[in-house]
């Protein structure tokens, strides 16, 4: 599993670099709180709709011990798409280091 590391991204956003952030958590968690440009899918279906399989995408979800994100980067790669990275720290570590959060609890 390719990991990015929280500079990384943000060095990739502020670079404004073309790619697909997406948060694996529910609606719910989406809506209250993600990380600036991030997207959320209804479904693992609706990913897989949306996504093309030579798109650059990151996921993440809550923090390390989440398995949110490890799970929707294995289901990614297995079905095809080549280039998945994931962010493994989350919304804590993104948040631990004071970057920007959209949502309603922010």
């Amino acid at each position: 599993m390719d990991l990015i590391t929280r500079e990384q991204l943000k060095a990739r956003i502020d670079a404004a670099e073309e790619f697909k952030l997406v948060m694996a958590l529910n609606e719910f968690a989406f809506n209250a709180m993600h990380i600036p440009g991030s997207i959320h899918f209804q479904s693992a279906d609706q990913a897989f709709e949306l996504l093309d399989p030579d798109d650059d995408i990151v996921v993440y979800c809550s923090d390390e011990a989440c398995v949110a994100s490890k799970f929707a980067s294995e289901a990614l790669v297995r079905a095809g798409y080549r280039h998945v990275r994931r962010y493994a720290g989350g919304l804590s570590d993104w948040a631990a280091a004071g970057y920007p959060l959209e949502g309603a609890s922010t």
